[in-house]
């Protein structure tokens, strides 16, 4: 990839919000994209005159083919409703797992080139050749298919949904655009020959299906490879641009998260004083109420002041009576000698 700046490994959430948003913003668009119908079959009938002029409408003797021989035709028709929307994803997850440092650019080339798609939708509603009259000499393989797969007689799109879509989006073909950003992708970062094979016959398969089943010209599928090359060159920039961005929005979020840091400390701090003076409060309680349990149930302690009661005796103290007055030397010395 042309530009990566170093940083963190971006979170699988946040990417699949954001591919979320941009492929409905997408889809969006392409619906609102409509355009007037006689204007879209006048692109489409100015394209195949210009491909005809310069022999380069290869979509009729492949339309033909796949009209002709159901052995291709089905399994094409199948190629066409399924991979566009399977191949993509698969990759952008294996990119996202293997080589989480080149992946940022790859995801921003291909959302660039998804909405540079959309505005040739816009600004150039085509009409695809399927969808010209008869004298042309298209068949729509998908209508003559439908009863093999999930599809009816609007592209690709399941029976009953074909309101959904946006069927005069043919320039640029993104089923192209996005199969060669599958392949410089796998090529790039791919390895083994089983890698290396698939990069190359993805878009080459691609472009061959969406002609061979009348969806595209050759030169949809042309342009569709203009808008991934355009995608490329603005890769870069626009990551700068985004990085500027997010250095000037990084002060003013880490503010915001310091201020919300200190409030919460705040918070917590006032919490643990407001608990602490509870807990003193009830311990000064429980001691009060302690102390009024030991003085209702308990005698009061005997001598207290170095005093003694009438008869009690103190251990150690020596007792005086009148067998210990004849027999106690001690009684005899202590006696006075007046007595004696």
């Amino acid at each position: 990839m042309p530009y990566h700046a170093p940083g963190p490994r971006p979170r699988w959430w946040t990417e699949l919000i954001l591919i979320a948003v941009v492929y409905v913003a997408y889809s969006a668009g392409r619906l609102l994209a409509r355009g007037d119908v006689d204007t879209a079959v006048d692109h489409g009938l100015a394209i195949l005159r210009a491909e005809r002029a310069l022999h380069l409408d290869f979509e009729t003797p492949l339309n033909d083919l796949f009209t002709s021989t159901p052995a291709i035709g089905v399994p094409a028709d199948f190629l066409y409703a399924s991979l566009h929307y399977l191949v993509t994803p698969l990759v952008l997850v294996w990119l996202f797992r293997s080589h989480a440092v080149r992946y940022r650019a790859a995801r921003t080339w291909l959302m660039l080139s998804t909405l540079l798609g959309l505005v040739g939708f816009t600004l150039m509603p085509t009409c695809p050749p399927r969808l010209l009259e008869a004298h042309h000499g298209f068949v729509d393989t998908m209508a003559q298919y439908s009863s093999y797969g999930w599809w009816g007689t609007e592209a690709s799109a399941p029976r009953g949904m074909g309101g959904f879509t946006n069927q005069y989006a043919a320039m640029p073909s993104l089923h192209v655009g996005w199969a060669i950003w599958c392949g410089v992708i796998m090529w790039r970062f791919g390895r083994g020959p089983l890698m290396r094979s698939c990069a190359v016959a993805y878009p080459l398969v691609t472009v061959i299906v969406v002609m061979g089943t009348a969806n595209h010209y050759f030169l949809d599928a042309v342009a569709g490879a203009a808008v991934m090359g355009l995608g490329l060159l603005l890769t870069a920039p626009a990551m700068r641009l985004a990085d500027r961005v997010r250095a000037r929005l990084a002060p003013a979020a880490a503010v915001a998260v310091a201020r919300a840091a200190t409030e919460d400390r705040t918070d917590r701090t006032g919490r643990m004083d407001r608990t602490e003076r509870t807990e003193r409060t009830d311990r000064a309680d429980r001691t009060d109420r302690s102390g009024q349990d030991n003085s209702a149930g308990r005698a009061p302690i005997v001598g207290t002041g170095c005093q003694t009661a009438p008869g009690e005796r103190i251990p150690g103290q020596r007792t005086t009576s009148a067998g210990a007055d004849d027999t106690s030397p001690a009684a005899d010395d202590t006696t006075p000698a007046a007595a004696r």
